[in-house]
């Protein structure tokens, strides 16, 4: 699954650890979702895209979409 979350970090001007916070996770694992390494659990993908006030479709986009 291909996403758009550094893009939407920088975007909003937050850093790793910044979001990381928000979104009550390791920077680790927000680096693990940017690079794609990591698919978040569903209940993860609704406070990424809140955090953004966005749709989680906004922000993650399945390899076939691609």
């Amino acid at each position: 699954m291909r996403n758009n979350l550094a893009r939407l970090r920088v975007e909003h001007g937050l850093t790793q650890e910044q979001l990381a916070t928000r979104l009550g996770v390791s920077r680790q694992t927000v680096i693990s979702i940017e690079k794609g390494k990591y698919d978040p659990s569903l209940p993860l993908a609704f406070r990424i895209a809140a955090a953004f006030t966005c749709r989680i479709e906004d922000v993650f986009v399945p390899e076939e979409e691609v």
